[in-house]
């Protein structure tokens, strides 16, 4: 970015976020409290509170309601821990310590938001990677299906999503706080590529050749499952699952793809406005997730109605029957 001419007509400072004033001549950072500072922050901080309400009743509902223990609703559960977290955590963190503000100043709780951030996002990427196996096996193969994917076979796949997603997110912001010397430079870029394939890239197109072949196998069952209630129940929670992950990579790939033109090409500028909206609208994901679940399933519904009136608290209806 040319700041000389960015200057042109102004009194040495340059907006760079809605809350936030640059000081060319000093290269500071000042308040910018303005009316659509206050706007962000207020429709940001709806977003994170329906974010961590929605999220609560995907969780509740999972662990309460018998009918709900499932292998998928397990690894559904997982998904709406790390969704619960991003509004919990990074929306706050991120409204106060944006990627414009940690551009120009290196805050503490900048390294925190981003570890959190790429941890997070790994996490809902992984436990959908492992949905879409879940859900191969129970389309593909529902014969052997419950031989394979047992309780302690989804332990496994919920420990191992967290525990890559933590080292994956740790070791991109050690890697990119480092101070470069020499070649390491190219280190870094590497390591940037390299997280991007095992943290969306690799995944992404795992689930995306499940879910096509997951298709076709649907194809040539419908006509010998249709009508039946098992076979209606398999199609639609594949397909419930199939937008969960369309609307991840909606709200997500941009975002990446962005993240992928700046480490193939570091010198490139991007406008930090641009990169800013494509963070939200990829944190927004998982604002999404908790009303697909209540839209297309009806047990989900049933459940949320059931809470939210707080009629499991007058009491025990963990056995009840979700229509």
């Amino acid at each position: 970015m040319d700041i000389g001419k960015q200057m042109n007509g102004t009194d040495g400072y340059i907006e760079i976020h809605p809350c936030h004033r640059l000081n060319v001549n000093f290269f500071v950072l000042t308040d910018n409290p303005s009316a659509l500072c206050f706007s962000l922050h207020f429709v940001l901080g709806v977003l994170s509170l329906i974010t961590i309400c929605g999220n609560l009743l995907v969780i509740i509902s999972i662990i309460y309601f018998r009918q709900l223990h499932t292998s998928t609703n397990y690894l559904i559960l997982s998904l709406a821990v790390a969704d619960l977290l991003v509004g919990f955590v990074v929306f706050p963190l991120t409204l106060n310590f944006s990627i414009s503000l940690c551009r120009f100043e290196k805050y503490f709780f900048c390294i925190v938001r981003s570890t959190f951030d790429i941890s997070l996002c790994t996490c809902s990427i992984l436990n959908l990677c492992c949905i879409s196996i879940d859900r191969y096996y129970s389309v593909c193969q529902p014969l052997t299906y419950r031989a394979k994917i047992t309780d302690n076979v989804i332990l496994i796949m919920i420990l191992v999503s967290w525990t890559v997603s933590a080292f994956i997110g740790i070791g991109l912001t050690v890697m990119n706080q480092k101070r470069c010397e020499g070649n390491c430079f190219i280190d870094v870029v590497l390591v940037n590529i390299m997280g991007l394939i095992f943290a969306f890239y690799g995944p992404v197109f795992v689930m995306l050749c499940i879910y096509f072949k997951i298709f076709l196998v649907a194809q040539k069952q419908a006509r010998s499952i249709q009508g039946t209630q098992s076979g209606t129940m398999e199609r639609k929670a594949t397909k419930t699952l199939a937008m969960v992950m369309g609307l991840f990579l909606l709200c997500w790939l941009p975002f990446y793809i962005c993240t992928t033109v700046m480490s193939f090409s570091p010198g490139s500028f991007l406008p930090l406005a641009f990169i800013e909206l494509l963070n939200w609208l990829a944190l927004i994901n998982s604002t999404l997730n908790p009303f697909i679940y209540g839209l297309f399933y009806s047990w989900f519904r049933a459940a949320f109605r059931m809470i939210i009136s707080g009629k499991i608290f007058t009491g025990n209806f963990a056995n009840s029957k979700l229509q």
